[in-house]
């Protein structure tokens, strides 16, 4: 079993949280940002933690594994190959939908498990959520290296972190590091 220190030990040696005045994928401010892909330029990192969510669900019979790019990406694909399954990825079409590309399909009845880096309000998964759902897939959980949602996270099915990490997050009216000046920067992937 993967322990919270091993974990924040992993962060550590990786270089994965940061500091300074940050815009989250959620539209949040922090003064913290979980640089998750800094851990997955390290395949033993990358096999040690999605093997540890492969664990989890080891008894929840999935067919295949999906993830939203670009946090759930290579998750995605890691924990899949620790399970002996497909993995799949979805992404932003032009109109800014997450959909299925590349030719990936999920079969109606297809039990799918969802897997994201870090997860502040959940956005990201419930729309995949919504794709995987859309298409006839069968849910069975969502995993996440990292749950900083203060525990609100619900997605209506078994949920399991790695970590929870109980990082302040602010609505951009309230956020004191704007009230001080200093400028936020956005680090994620998305626009």
């Amino acid at each position: 079993m993967l322990t919270k220190n091993r974990v924040l030990e992993i962060f550590q040696e990786t270089g994965v949280l940061l500091e300074g005045h940050f815009l989250l994928t959620s539209g949040r401010h922090s003064n913290a940002y979980l640089q998750c892909a800094r851990v997955f330029q390290h395949p033993q990192y990358a096999e040690e933690l999605c093997g540890a969510l492969a664990e989890a669900f080891k008894t929840a019979n999935v067919d295949l594994c999906i993830g939203p790019a670009l946090g759930g990406v290579v998750i995605a694909y890691e924990t899949a190959r620790a399970l002996g399954k497909r993995g799949l990825f979805a992404e932003r079409d032009k109109e800014g939908t997450m959909a299925l590309r590349r030719g990936f399909v999920i079969q109606p009845g297809e039990r799918v498990l969802v897997l994201e880096d870090v997860v502040t309000t959940g956005g990201s998964v419930k729309e995949v959520l919504e794709l995987v759902g859309s298409m006839g897939g069968n849910v069975v959980g969502v995993g996440t290296i990292v749950d900083r949602s203060g525990g609100s996270a619900d997605f209506g099915v078994p949920y399991s972190s790695l970590i929870r990490l109980d990082v302040v997050s602010y609505h951009a009216a309230d956020c004191p590091l704007c009230k001080e000046g200093i400028p936020a920067v956005k680090p994620g992937s998305r626009k």
